[in-house]
């Protein structure tokens, strides 16, 4: 009998999109509405619907997963990562291909999925295991693991709707991987929890796989991924692009995902005199700090702002640092020809996770020359321990950076790259409220 508990093949979902309905006004047009209702929604479930109206979260996913592996699943934002977990714990079905499952699946995809708001804890335990198809006296023997994992006791026979967000999560998964599922589906939702949490949900799944159960883990943070998981799966705007080691898979993952060597030119307001050439990520994965080389091709000699925009994992700005936005004595020299600008951005006050870096080049007048959105990603994986818990001190809406500026004593010409004429002008901003 082959060991096989998940095969994946041809996998697709699509969706449409741009079908909001017009709002009916006054009664007589809400009665046309209802009575058309029925007829315009058939013409529409049998008629093709045109390329601008359809959206592939998923395209032609293939792969398959052995018995007591715990594989795990990256992307970016919008890869198809909740769409195939969905589809594998039966809540979405697949528009072709098809997902073949051995065994009792248990899914955590989300804060709250598969509760019932008005039921207590306690009898949300018991539904969940019944929709697992577990007898009473099964759930009767797990109940007190459940509820001393989760850490609820004095709450078990209270509404799970007056639970706070980790009360909440810790339950679910306590319920999820102590119900004996053969199949552990979990997507991106440790970090509603704490440090002590997260610990104690990675070492669940451990055990479950030293028992010899299989794990799906969608996560962002590629360093529990890496620590977890011996195989990781990549997806990218829908399609499978990876199936390797962990290790094999985040690199190129990473390389991908920041465009390691970042390079374009296009005209900006039909005026190709300023253009941003290449960028440059020097280290991916580091502890302290990120330098970025910036290349910057001008005809004319220019004084401008570069702007530094940080963004965490979920596209939430979290830092902002300039050099001569708000003080014109700070602006970037150019010369004319190509310019070589180096930045080292501290990372010490960041969390774990993912970020991106966007940048913008203007004039003194604020007129954009070029923008890069999300050009660089970089991943903290670990902190000091004096800062473990720190994150970036908060102004009204960005956070603060602290970069330094080194720039070149000369322009250089498309063949000059000796890094020794780079001098260091050191430029400290602190964004304020």
């Amino acid at each position: 009998m082959s060991d096989t508990v998940i095969r994946v093949e041809n996998l697709s979902k699509r969706y449409r999109i741009g079908a909001a309905q017009k709002i009916p006004k006054g009664k007589r047009e809400a009665l046309v509405s209802s009575l058309a209702a029925p007829f315009s929604y058939l013409k529409r479930a049998f008629s093709e619907p045109s390329p601008e109206e359809v959206y592939w979260a998923l395209k032609d996913v293939s792969f398959e997963v052995k018995q007591g592996e715990i594989v795990g699943i990256i992307g970016r934002n919008g890869a198809g990562k909740s769409t195939l977990l969905k589809i594998l714990s039966r809540i979405t079905e697949p528009t072709s291909g098809f997902a073949e499952i051995r065994g009792r699946v248990g899914s955590l995809l989300e804060v709250g999925t598969g509760f019932h708001p008005d039921l207590t804890g306690r009898e949300n335990i018991y539904l969940n295991g019944t929709i697992l198809g577990m007898r009473k006296w099964e759930i009767d023997r797990k109940l007190d693991e459940i509820v001393a994992f989760a850490e609820v006791e004095k709450f078990l026979d209270t509404p799970v709707k007056y639970y706070s967000s980790g009360m909440y999560v810790r339950l679910a998964f306590g319920v999820a991987a102590h119900l004996e599922p053969e199949i552990l589906i979990v997507d991106e939702v440790l970090a509603v929890g704490d440090s002590d949490f997260q610990k104690k949900c990675l070492g669940k799944m451990k055990e479950v796989r030293s028992g010899g159960r299989t794990v799906l883990f969608v996560s962002h943070n590629v360093s529990v991924i890496q620590t977890l998981c011996e195989r990781c799966l990549v997806l990218q705007k829908g399609l499978l692009l990876s199936d390797q080691t962990s290790t094999s898979a985040i690199q190129n993952y990473l390389q991908n995902a920041s465009a390691n060597s970042f390079a374009r030119q296009r005209q900006v307001d039909g005026n190709p005199t300023l253009v941003l050439g290449q960028l440059e990520f020097i280290n991916q994965l580091l502890d302290s700090k990120v330098r970025i080389d910036v290349e910057v091709f001008t005809n004319e000699p220019k004084q401008v702002s570069l702007d530094l925009r940080l963004s965490d994992g979920m596209g939430s700005p979290v830092g902002y640092g300039s050099f001569g936005a708000l003080d014109p004595t700070k602006l970037v020299e150019l010369k004319s020809g190509l310019n070589r600008i180096s930045f080292t951005l501290s990372t010490e006050q960041l969390a774990v996770g993912t970020y991106s870096i966007s940048l913008d080049l203007t004039l003194p007048d604020v007129r954009y020359y070029d923008r890069v959105e999300d050009c660089l990603q970089f991943e903290v994986v670990r902190t000091p321990s004096r800062t473990a818990k720190r994150v970036l001190p908060q102004s009204w809406r960005y956070g603060s950076l602290e970069l330094t500026l080194r720039s070149l004593k000369e322009p250089l010409t498309l063949n000059d790259t000796d890094s020794s004429e780079i001098e260091d002008n050191e430029f400290r901003r602190l964004a304020k409220s």
